[in-house]
């Protein structure tokens, strides 16, 4: 087995350069039917599975599904609005590592504030800040991945010269799947805080009605 170390590396980098949010102004502003919404993100984000040619970004079952599940308000005469497709986007990137219920706690009081209504601070403008972050993240990401391989390219000195290759690659995945071990761990307890915290604010929001009646 030989493995051209650089260009491992710099196709990697390179991959990561190319991961690109859907930007707002290209989502539809007009309701579409299923199959113009499965067609929408299919186009946008098949980029961003393992295998482009079979992979599935988004089926109608699937979809059918999140609003059984909460996770999507129902579409009105069987359309989608642009506030679906944000939401179908934020449900596309947390379903690789977060439960329903873990989606349904983040997503619930952001729909219920924020989608379909009117003024400065509505769902779009939501998804535009949480994805403006993705730039400096992707370097930060670059630059911690680069970091990592060198430091694996130095595991295993005493190996036999024949044994290190295969030995260094699996000492670099193991640090990159540490880190995704650690990070999901993290995001499931700050699940847990905000669900803690929204809840309060409905009891808070509750009180208010009683008290105003």
């Amino acid at each position: 087995m030989t493995i051209d170390r650089e260009d491992l590396i710099n196709s990697i980098i390179d991959s990561l350069g190319r991961i690109h949010h859907i930007n707002l102004e290209d989502i539809p502003n007009i309701d579409l039917y299923m199959d113009q919404v499965t067609t929408f993100m299919d186009k946008n984000l098949r980029s961003t599975t393992r295998n482009p040619d079979a992979d599935k970004i988004l089926t109608k079952t699937m979809i059918n599904n999140y609003a059984k599940n909460d996770l999507l308000p129902p579409p009105v005469k069987k359309k989608y609005s642009r506030e679906h497709i944000l939401l179908l986007i934020f449900i596309y990137y947390y379903k690789g590592i977060l439960s329903i219920g873990d989606i349904q706690t983040l997503l619930r009081p952001i729909t219920e504030k924020y989608f379909h209504t009117s003024g400065s601070l509505d769902l779009g403008a939501v998804y535009e800040e949480v994805f403006s972050l993705e730039e400096q993240e992707i370097a930060d990401l670059q630059e911690d991945i680069v970091r990592k391989f060198s430091i694996s390219q130095k595991t295993f000195p005493d190996a036999p010269e024949e044994d290190q290759e295969i030995l260094q690659l699996f000492s670099f995945i193991s640090m990159l799947s540490y880190d995704v071990y650690v990070k999901k761990l993290l995001i499931e307890k700050m699940i847990d805080s905000f669900k803690s915290a929204t809840a309060k604010d409905s009891r808070h929001m509750e009180d208010k009605k009683d008290k105003n009646h």
